[in-house]
């Protein structure tokens, strides 16, 4: 996927929806943000500096959509061992668990667990390292209704505490959850703006309208 020419700013403290149709870019863009996605021109930049510098891993935490944990250990087991891996302190783990809202099965098998609780078992080990900005791939794909809502109050908590979360998704009815919303269509960006601008400016009754009237108005220009 090409990404030309992509530039926006997200307002720390925030939660950014970055939404769009599956094959849009999405996870393209996540992973030139982390680093880890091969940039053959142009220069991305994230906090002041080059993507993928070493200086930006224990600041920049990045959550892939299938969960990134050891199904057969328990959910502390898991954090220890990430804990390990990453150099966090001890007492960061329970602080993590706390964050996830996981204690009270923090010491049970994770393939036990829920989709939402094997989802924010994996966004406890990014938060190991406290850092300050979260990538978040499609945290909610496949998960019902209210694991989804339950996931959003946690990014919520996380905003709330001055992290700057990145969530990606290709459900336009979880738009509304968001701070700001970047909506994507081919490798650009439709529209960069806060919910209730973007309808305004479109005059929708919804996001999904408004989506729609935007590739209607890039089609017609």
């Amino acid at each position: 996927m090409v990404l030309p020419d992509l530039s926006f700013t997200v307002e720390a403290g925030s939660v950014t929806g970055l939404l769009g149709p599956s094959g849009c870019g999405k996870t393209t863009l996540m992973r030139s943000i982390v680093g880890v996605q091969v940039v053959e021109a142009g220069e991305v930049r994230v906090l002041g500096e080059a993507a993928g510098s070493a200086s930006l891993r224990p600041r920049v935490a990045y959550v892939t959509q299938a969960p990134s944990v050891y199904a057969d250990l328990t959910v502390r087991e898991n954090l220890r061992f990430f804990a390990q891996v990453l150099d966090a302190p001890a007492e960061r783990i329970d602080q993590a668990i706390e964050s996830v809202r996981l204690r009270e099965v923090a010491d049970r098998v994770v393939r036990d667990q829920s989709g939402g609780q094997r989802a924010r078992v994996s966004l406890g080990t990014a938060l190991l390292g406290d850092p300050e900005v979260l990538i978040l791939d499609e945290p909610t794909v496949g998960l019902d209704p209210v694991l989804r809502r339950d996931l959003w109050q946690t990014f919520h908590s996380l905003s709330d505490e001055g992290k700057t979360l990145l969530v990606s998704s290709h459900v336009m009815d979880e738009a509304e959850n968001c701070h700001q919303l970047a909506l994507m269509r081919e490798g650009r960006f439709l529209a960069i703006a806060p919910p209730d601008e973007i309808l305004s400016q479109t005059g929708a009754e919804d996001l999904t309208d408004a989506f729609l009237r935007l590739i209607q108005r890039e089609e017609r220009a």
